[in-house]
């Protein structure tokens, strides 16, 4: 853990909203429940989920997006973080959800989510691409699960200002999402910059 290295260049070291572990990271969890409501009901009324729409979260955190997705008639979400405390917390946050098939949540991370080709109709990365180690193999993963027409969404704090990207860092982002796909829209919410693209044939 103490040689892995972001994308962007910073080591994760301890932080416990990196990679939320033991008690530290239940706690991290619980304060981005908090946090990251407003900014992920922002998105959600963005994006205008239908009915129908499978939905694979990448970086679930304690599930809060999940919930709010589920809230969505027939909208089934498959949700992966590489931490266990949050793959545990987003389950008993949405533990109906499972029990009904409607969610499944399971660890994994941006270059390795374990869904199958194709499968998916909208991929969404909230507050998470920063703490990915490779960029490309994160936009590659998300590239594999999509259905041809399926978008790709990865939105990242603008506020507040503390943790926002800097400039070159956010034109990564969106040159990383433009050459996997072809294609990369950048859209300013009040909480987030986000990046979007669809998968074309």
């Amino acid at each position: 853990m103490g040689r892995r290295r972001l994308w962007t260049g910073a080591p994760p070291g301890r932080n416990p909203f990196a990679l939320p572990r033991g008690l530290r990271g239940r706690l991290a969890g619980r304060i981005m429940a908090r946090a990251n409501r407003a900014c992920n009901a922002e998105l959600l009324a963005w994006l205008d989920v239908r009915a129908g729409t499978h939905v694979l979260e990448v970086g679930c955190g304690p599930g809060v997006l999940v919930e709010l997705l589920t809230r969505r008639p027939d909208v089934r979400v498959t949700a992966v973080d590489p931490s266990a405390e949050m793959v545990a917390m987003a389950q008993r946050r949405n533990a109906r959800a499972v029990r009904r098939g409607r969610v499944h949540i399971h660890p994994g991370d941006a270059a390795a989510t374990g869904v199958d080709d194709g499968r998916v109709d909208l991929a969404i990365s909230v507050n998470t691409v920063a703490m990915w180690p490779r960029l490309d193999d994160g936009m590659a993963e998300l590239h594999r699960v999509l259905r041809s027409g399926g978008r790709a969404v990865i939105a990242w704090h603008r506020r507040p200002a503390r943790f926002a990207l800097a400039g070159e860092e956010l034109s990564a982002v969106e040159a990383a999402l433009a050459n996997r796909f072809g294609n990369a829209e950048r859209t300013i919410l009040r909480g987030s910059v986000v990046f979007s693209a669809v998968k074309c044939g």
